[in-house]
């Protein structure tokens, strides 16, 4: 899925996919319903070391993600709205859209357990960014 990303590294520089993908690693990092502070290092590595999203400043990736996670602390259900939405803004976009996902289901399984929480919100981001989860068999 990584090298799926690489090979279109160049057509993802948009504003609309640098949120769509902190809005997944927030979503993802928050599926159990909370976010404890080694799995939020472990996504805020995984996102600075992602060749795909060293098209953008990493402090400004760090700090998106950082806020999307406080909206989902506040309050969840409207966090998850939010970032939802983030998300639909690439739905004309499939090639941003796919990677979208696909950065969704790295982060899901970087901790080698692709859990149900993780695929149910993956699934979510599919259908917001106008996507099948069949595609991506989930």
């Amino acid at each position: 899925m990584q090298t799926q990303l690489l090979a279109k590294k160049n057509e993802l520089k948009s504003g609309a996919f640098r949120d769509a993908s902190m809005a997944v690693c927030a979503l993802v990092a928050a599926a159990d319903g909370s976010v404890d502070p080694s799995e939020r290092r472990r996504t805020a590595a995984l996102i600075t070391s992602n060749e795909v999203l060293r098209n953008f400043d990493a402090a400004d990736l760090q700090r998106r993600f950082d806020a999307g996670l406080d909206k989902l602390a506040a309050d969840f259900d409207f966090g998850k709205v939010g970032l939802l939405q983030d998300i639909g803004k690439v739905a004309k976009k499939p090639t941003e859209a796919r990677a979208v996902v696909q950065i969704g289901i790295i982060i899901g399984g970087a901790d080698g357990n692709f859990d149900a929480s993780e695929k149910a919100v993956v699934r979510e981001v599919c259908l917001a960014a106008g996507l099948s989860p069949a595609e991506f068999d989930l």
